[in-house]
């Protein structure tokens, strides 16, 4: 019965995310599910958290009314996710928000959403008895809205189901965790389609989770090494955290697998990061060769990862291209300007399908309309290149694409160049307005400490190693970058940022 339990889940039928932890608790009972970090921390079982979703549920159903937008305003944490659960066992659309969100941004989800109940804490929706069987759902049905960063304008709130959000997740639960130890570590916002996916996908692998509520480098270092987690997953910006907070002088053996996403990976990063875990570790011999190195693509519009790069151990991180392979149900294709697509080795939009795929965005007909392609496809936004064998490269956003002389200059390329150099911790690279160019690429740089850029001659590292069009016209050096509440780049705030010290 546990085996034919976990083979119904892993193919996800008739699952929900109101029936999620019910049905892994009648898999994993009493194992820890998650150990929250901090003052206020806590640990929970299976068992324990299907009882919260259940009561918490019941709080959710006796204010609103089904089928309501609830917003989850909480402070991010695992309760976060919980709550989530429990609002769609209720037979209502979860909306929950970044903790990283101002107020007026939070005011907007929920004028946005047209949310009958927001939801700031969980003793708003405790009960003392539970509200029995899960809402009947159709896992085709919106289960949630996710609202974009707000990056190019105002947050959308984007609509996916409950298919979408655990479908491709089930798979792991059945991975064998019962024949080895494992904990995954995570300092991810939960509100973030990637931070969610993540602890959806470590629940319904079994794999208990340590969880950060707020990521601090240092601290995440003490629990890798005082915990000996396996897994960690991050955002690129989190493992740049790591290494300047003295990763490499820890031991973070333990390791046996890294997991990044939500933004482009500079695969020698990732290198790394492999040499600094191990594959096994062996009584009396210890550890032994290096971790793999897992990057996920995807982003809110996808309902969560829908490619993904391995890099096991001795395969180099560069193979199988930035983005990676499709994962099962989804496909790809790159197109150009016309819509027609690209050869090998060409450059154009990537487009995709899959069952992750939102329905639209809330409330915005238009914003939905022009997010597809007339036949379907999704536009992703980003630039690929196409590579042999269905391997697709990332190449940048189209909004950061900078038109130099009629040239097109790739901000992640350059980026990715001078960040190569040992001196440089990290660059953003903008456009800035050019009578003869139109625009020329500008870099924003942060530096280790004790250097400076007249003797570094950046613009003379980065001729060797890209075309005369791409070398920054200018660099500016600066303490920290602008970035969003998932560690993004906000290359539109430097640019402005730029502008107004020129002014």
């Amino acid at each position: 019965m546990w085996l034919a339990d976990r083979i119904e889940l892993a193919l996800g039928y008739h699952l929900t995310l109101g029936v999620l932890m019910e049905r892994l608790a009648e898999i994993h009972g009493r194992r820890t599910l998650v150990t929250e970090a901090g003052d206020h921390g806590f640990t929970v079982t299976f068992a324990q958290a299907a009882d919260l979703v259940d009561r918490w549920a019941a709080g959710v159903a006796a204010q609103s009314s089904p089928g309501d937008a609830v917003v989850v305003a909480t402070p991010n944490g695992y309760e976060q996710f919980l709550l989530t659960l429990a609002v769609c066992r209720a037979g209502r659309v979860a909306a929950p928000v970044n903790a990283h969100m101002s107020a007026v941004e939070i005011d907007h989800v929920i004028a946005d959403s047209g949310a009958s109940l927001v939801v700031r804490d969980v003793a708003e929706v405790d009960h003392v008895e539970g509200h029995g069987p899960a809402a009947e759902a159709d896992p085709r049905e919106v289960a949630a809205l996710f609202y974009t960063s707000g990056t190019t304008g105002s947050p959308k709130g984007a609509q996916l189901t409950h298919r979408g959000l655990v479908g491709g997740m089930s798979r792991a639960t059945l991975m064998p965790t019962l024949l080895h130890r494992d904990e995954v570590l995570l300092g991810l916002p939960i509100a973030h389609i990637f931070g969610f996916t993540a602890v959806v996908g470590a629940a319904c692998a079994g794999v208990p989770t340590y969880f950060l509520p707020r990521f601090r480098p240092v601290e995440a270092l003490d629990a890798i090494e005082e915990r000996r987690c396996t897994v960690f997953a991050g955002v690129p910006a989190m493992y740049k955290m790591l290494l300047e907070a003295g990763a490499a002088d820890r031991d973070l053996t333990c390791v046996r697998l890294w997991v990044s996403g939500a933004d482009a990976m500079p695969p020698e990063l990732a290198a790394t990061f492999k040499s600094f875990g191990a594959t096994v570790t062996l009584p009396l011999i210890g550890p032994l060769g290096e971790a793999t190195f897992a990057e996920g693509y995807g982003m809110v519009e996808t309902g969560g990862g829908v490619a993904v790069r391995m890099s096991p151990p001795l395969v180099p991180t560069r193979f199988g291209g930035s983005v990676g392979m499709p994962l099962p149900g989804n496909r790809f294709k790159v197109v150009d300007a016309d819509g027609a697509e690209v050869s090998v080795g060409g450059v154009g939009e990537l487009l995709l399908t899959g069952p992750g795929v939102l329905k639209g965005y809330h409330g915005a007909p238009e914003a939905s309309a022009a997010v597809f392609t007339d036949d379907g496809w999704l536009r992703t936004g980003d630039l690929a290149r196409r590579g042999p064998f269905g391997i697709i490269n990332f190449e940048g956003r189209i909004k950061d694409v900078i038109k130099r002389g009629g040239y097109s200059v790739y901000a992640v390329e350059v980026e990715r160049a001078l960040e190569d150099h040992l001196a440089v911790v990290e660059a953003a690279v903008v456009p800035m307005p050019d009578e003869r160019d139109g625009e020329v690429p500008v870099a924003v740089v942060r530096l280790t400490p004790g250097s400076s850029l007249a003797e570094l001659d950046l613009g003379a590292w980065a001729a060797e190693r890209l075309s005369t069009y791409k070398v920054p016209a200018r660099f500016v050096v600066v303490d920290e970058l602008p970035k969003t509440g998932t560690h993004k780049l906000q290359r539109r705030q430097i640019a402005a940022d730029l502008q107004a010290a020129d002014e």
